[in-house]
């Protein structure tokens, strides 16, 4: 289970989400935060989010990438700009430079208009008109006669052609005067835009040099182009921040005050979402209340002093799968699903890996908030904690369950081979071929998935429940069956399956087994040699291991140096093999060392092995070959061992027993299987036995031999065809060993004496 969590934790594609069941009290749950943060601890330290004001769609809010910690700080700077611009540009707009400018801009115009209007006094005039204004500014057009207004009763006797050249010249500086008015209001307008521009270019040199700070404190391209328009934006608004702040309209109700100070500037604001200023590596968030607000975010809303529910990109909140982009999140499944609208938008957040936050209200009628933030990546791994029951419920009933969540930690990664359990795997394979329209499995069918879950596990009391595996195994096989144009997929349709995956995978052996046949690879299954054995190990290649017989080989001689391991000299072995080399010393010292200095040297090699080599399992297959060394006597070869040893002798259990027995048939077997071949292997280990069918056949035979032992002797009788017996007893092995020792020890001590060795012969 814990390599199925460093998998998902260590696999950055989409989809390796962690299911973690089996799982049971708060110890396991805290060991599990821990290797979060262990893992988390390893990796970079994400960015922070902010959202801002979009100047361009003011409902879609612009959501901004920073490093860690900049976050914080570009939300100071925008503060310190705005309070330095408030303070600095009413007291600019008072300097005698700009109110000068300004005066002259005003006098111009001023003198443009006075021109205009004296224009058209005289146009007046010359058609014999006067201009009245009265004290509300309208102008009326006076007639003249001479230089005095005419009066009522002159103009009422007025010929028909004197009054239609009146009207006449009337229409014509009435015309005049639209034309002037016009001009009037174009020169007031152009004078407001030249004040305004006057203001935006002497605001610009105040604000341009603030701005031009901000982006080089913040690089970034995105963040340029915020300032740039946060900068257009607060030239275009130059009334936000003149002295005198805006007041509610006059005759406006009491309650609709003017807006507050937060609100005039809130589009400069910045809404920090996700600070990971004082994140170590990566973030882990623990949600213990896996609601849709804590997981998703939400956007706040209140009741303005209108009555109105509103909201801004300020009241943006971020959940827990955005504030742990880049890192993880631990939560419940089981409360997750009882959540409203939870599962749903998980499931469409991890697969679209991006985070949209929306204004949540399970029960409401309408929309309340026209927002629409912009969706922000994420890299978030998502662990659920749950039951058994659960996952297979999500598996079998929701088609995108096994998509997001394709990394199971199951912590028993077995269970008990029981009726109820056997039982399981026959619903589990049941119910994967109605989900899948796969060929439904008869008894036969459902036996062999059962025993390929034994050699899952290597036990026979066990099972594996790791229902990828076996629901891969299930498809297969019912691919066997349809290519073999059966309806029924039965045992043989199984062991095809199988054996179609381990042809597609199992070249390496096969080209090993090669190099063994031609004589590339040294190893003996027929006859005897002193001090050397036929070893077994594992190879793991992928998801497919088997085993591989290697010769083991000992040398000794006179000295004080020990038991040297070759493999740990050449860096090519692990601690645990290391260690088994170590316990043969103490082996040595407990059986023959009680009555005389342990003096030798020897050393131990796998031969023709260039890879690393890890684990105890050959401690028990040096000892043989080492005490051979020193014995003398011949070991047989048409046998291979494997199993650990301790220094009392004992042999213990060891890994991958069915793939070593396997590998060392499949080597006979090729050359010739004389019956007398077999493996050595630890008593504790007979409950792991699930070999292939040929193998069990052979040993049934007489063909092939296994031999299950619990200490060295029993495996030195059968190798040496002598009693193990004891250091006393001559004609025994451990007689012969303590002799040799014997004798280095005096050769040793004669040779620090007076340079030479004895040459007492070895007693054979």
């Amino acid at each position: 289970a814990v390599r199925a969590l460093e998998l998902g934790l260590g696999m950055p594609q989409q989809g390796y989400n962690i299911f973690i069941s089996g799982l049971a009290g708060a110890g396991v749950r805290a060991q599990i935060e821990g290797l979060l943060r262990t893992t988390a601890a390893t990796l970079p330290t994400p960015g922070d989010w902010v959202y801002v004001h979009n100047f361009r769609s003011p409902d879609q809010p612009q959501a901004l990438p920073l490093e860690a910690g900049q976050g914080q700080r570009l939300q100071h700077d925008m503060e310190r700009l705005v309070t330095h611009i408030r303070e600095t540009l009413p007291k600019a707009f008072r300097q005698e430079v700009f109110e000068k400018e300004q005066r002259e801009l005003g006098e111009k115009y001023e003198r443009e208009m006075r021109q205009m209007q004296e224009a058209f006094a005289r146009l007046a005039r010359d058609n014999g008109f006067g201009l009245q204004a009265d004290a509300a500014g309208n102008v009326a057009f006076i007639p003249l006669r001479g230089d005095r207004p005419m009066t009522p009763e002159e103009v009422e006797h007025l010929s028909d052609e004197q009054r239609q050249d009146l009207e006449r010249r009337q229409n014509l500086v009435l015309q005049e005067f639209r034309a002037v008015m016009l001009r009037q209001r174009q020169l007031m307008q152009q004078l407001a835009t030249d004040i305004r521009e006057v203001e935006r270019n002497f605001s610009a040199l105040l604000i341009a040099p603030l701005i031009a700070d901000l982006k080089e404190r913040h690089p970034q391209e995105r963040v340029q182009r915020y300032f740039d328009a946060v900068q257009e934006h607060m030239l275009a608004h130059l009334e936000l921040f003149k002295e005198g702040a805006p007041q509610a309209p006059a005759g406006m109700p009491p309650f609709m005050a003017a807006p507050n100070e937060r609100e005039l500037f809130l589009e400069y604001t910045v809404n920090v979402v996700v600070d990971n200023s004082e994140v170590q590596g990566a973030p882990v968030i623990i949600e213990d209340m896996p609601s849709y607000k804590n997981l998703f975010g939400t956007i706040d809303r209140v009741v303005d002093p209108h009555g109105r529910v509103v909201t801004n990109f300020s009241r943006i909140k971020a959940g827990s799968l955005l504030r742990a982009s880049g890192g993880y999140v631990l939560l419940n499944l089981e409360d997750a699903l009882t959540e409203p609208l939870v599962w749903k938008t998980l499931k469409r957040t991890l697969q679209g890996n991006r985070m949209q936050i929306e204004t949540y209200d399970p029960f409401a009628f309408f929309t309340i908030s026209a927002l629409q933030p912009e969706p922000i990546a994420i890299q978030t791994k998502v662990v659920v904690m749950g039951q058994p029951w659960l996952y297979y419920l999500l598996y079998f009933n929701d088609p995108d369950f096994a998509q997001i969540f394709k990394v199971r930690a199951d912590f028993g990664e077995d269970m008990d081979n029981s009726a109820e359990h056997q039982a399981s795997y026959a619903y589990f394979i049941a119910g994967l071929c109605r989900q899948e329209s796969l060929r439904h499995f008869d008894r036969s069918g459902v036996e062999a998935v059962l025993e390929y879950g034994m050699r899952s596990v290597a036990d026979q009391e066990k099972l594996v429940s790791q229902l990828g595996v076996l629901a891969d195994v299930v498809r297969e096989a019912s691919y066997a069956a349809g290519q073999a144009g059966a309806t029924v997929v039965s045992r043989a349709h199984v062991v095809q399956a199988l054996q179609d995956r381990i042809f597609r995978a199992n070249r390496s052996e096969k080209r090993l087994q090669e190099f063994v046949q031609s004589g590339t690879i040294l190893l003996d299954t027929t006859g005897r040699q002193v001090g050397q054995i036929n070893g077994l190990s594992v190879l793991q290649l992928g998801d497919y291991s088997f085993g591989r017989p290697a010769r083991v080989t000992a040398t000794t001689s006179m000295g004080t140096g020990g038991i040297v391991n070759i493999e740990r000299e050449a860096k090519l072995s692990g601690s645990t093999h290391d260690k088994g080399v170590l316990i043969l010393s103490g082996y040595l010292r407990q059986m023959y060392a009680q009555d005389k200095p342990l003096t030798l040297a020897a050393s131990l090699c796998f031969e023709q092995s260039y890879s690393g080599i890890d684990g105890d399992s050959a401690s028990s297959t040096e000892l043989y070959a080492l005490l051979s060394r020193l014995a003398n006597v011949p070991l047989r070869q048409d046998l291979a061992v494997t199993g650990s040893v301790n220094q009392r002798g004992e042999v213990q259990a060891i890994g991958g027993v069915n793939e070593k027995i396997e590998g060392f048939f499949d080597v006979c077997m090729q050359r010739v299987l004389t019956g007398e071949q077999g493996v050595l292997i630890p008593q504790a280990n007979v409950r792991n036995l699930m070999l292939r069918h040929d193998v069990v056949e052979a040993i049934a035979a007489g063909r092939f031999h296994v031999y299950p032992i619990t200490h060295i002797d029993q495996g030195l009788a059968l190798l040496t065809s002598m009693p193990a017996g004891d250091t006393a007893t001559e004609g025994t092995l451990h007689y012969l060993v303590n002799t040799r020792l014997q004798q280095l020890a005096k050769d040793i001590a004669a040779f620090g004496r007076n340079g030479t060795a004895s040459s007492t012969p070895i007693p054979e």
